[in-house]
């Protein structure tokens, strides 16, 4: 069972680093692989009502139309919902609003969380999840008296998803359980979010808007909480945080036929991940982590940092994995795309290793 560990600022991690790094000088001449923003969008129809927003920009952004379509969405009222500049205010603000004597984050996820609340001073300790149990969340492991725990699902950079009974167990009277869905869109039928969910003590749900819809550039997000979390977190939060243009493409991502398309999305990444899983068992010492459900799998191969800068020569970027606590220089993490991109990739990777794939296992024994 992982145990808790108290780190300090640095300690080897960059926790500042992004996929977006990866790609941000050699973009024009590299296939992306690093960033898990769905190809092939904004779609025109988005692109269209972001435009029509530009009109009214002389005017403040009024959230209201958008707060009440987010609830709609999730079945929520509106006093449980707060619209963000991305997922990735929301955790500063929950850095600002809150004052946690024992603050848990369960690595190895996105490292913004614990950016911020070290940011804001707070001590961090960490929960590990362990590759040898595919990344799979065990309750257990987290301290009856830790009293803010961070968690994501599907679960960014391990794609694990973790059961919505299992994330639920984390809860506490008395303690702030935040659980990262910015990729539950991507995950057919949303099976595990607890979205909708207003019987689980302290639990804040942050959503991000801006992978399934290409809209990293726009940034919106939001979070669901009980009232008094959403207030603590509104006073947090500047005026006017998500612009006109922002907040017209939350109503419009969150519209029936938006949704219906995301599912249809979700159900095409599902496809590509299996294409890409069957490619990338071809190579004998390759490992996939857990059982990915996510648009990325996490890998792990020999002499990973060389293969990655590689790769580069040849064209493809991935996500180096050795800042994400938990994980070392032995993992890269590769987004879902089509056949043929992957396809591509792996005679990429082929090439980089030196050697041809050979058939083997993927998938890390649980």
């Amino acid at each position: 069972m992982p145990t808790p560990t108290d780190h300090t600022e640095g300690d080897g991690y960059d926790l500042r680093h992004h996929g977006d790094a990866e790609v941000r000088d050699d973009g024009g001449v590299l296939t992306d692989l690093a960033v898990n923003v769905r190809t092939g969008t904004p779609p025109q129809w988005l692109k269209d009502v972001i435009a029509v927003s530009l009109d009214g920009l002389a005017a403040y952004p009024d959230g209201r139309a958008a707060r009440a379509a987010v609830a709609r969405r999730h079945g929520r009222p509106v006093d449980e919902v707060l619209l963000t500049a991305g997922a990735a205010e929301a955790f500063v603000l929950l850095a600002r609003a809150f004052a946690p004597r024992h603050a848990i984050v369960v690595h190895p996820q996105f490292t913004e969380p614990e950016a911020a609340l070290r940011d804001a001073g707070h001590r961090v300790h960490r929960v590990v999840l362990e590759a040898a149990d595919g990344f799979r969340l065990d309750p257990a492991a987290v301290p009856e008296d830790a009293d803010f725990v961070v968690l994501g699902n599907p679960t960014n950079p391990t794609s694990v998803l973790h059961p919505s009974d299992a994330v639920a167990r984390l809860a506490r009277p008395g303690r702030t359980l935040v659980v990262d869905e910015a990729f539950m869109d991507a995950v057919p039928g949303e099976s595990a979010s607890l979205a909708a969910r207003r019987d689980v003590p302290g639990l804040v749900v942050l959503r991000s808007l801006t992978k399934t819809w290409g809209l990293a550039g726009l940034r919106i997000g939001y979070a669901l909480a009980g009232p008094e979390h959403i207030a603590l977190l509104e006073r947090a939060q500047p005026l006017w945080a998500v612009s006109s243009p922002g907040l017209a493409a939350i109503e419009a991502c969150v519209a029936p036929d938006a949704l219906a398309e995301a599912d249809r999305a979700a159900a095409d990444i599902a496809g590509c991940r299996a294409h890409l899983l069957a490619r990338l068992g071809e190579f004998d010492d390759l490992r996939v982590a857990g059982t990915p459900a996510g648009p990325f799998v996490l890998v792990e191969l020999p002499g990973a940092a060389a293969v990655r800068e590689r790769l580069r020569d040849l064209g493809f970027a991935v996500r180096r994995a050795d800042t994400f606590p938990g994980l070392d220089a032995r993992w890269l993490r590769i987004a879902v795309r089509d056949a043929a991109t992957t396809d591509a990739f792996v005679e990429a990777l082929a090439k980089a290793r030196g050697s041809g794939p050979e058939r083997g296992n993927p998938t890390l024994s649980p």
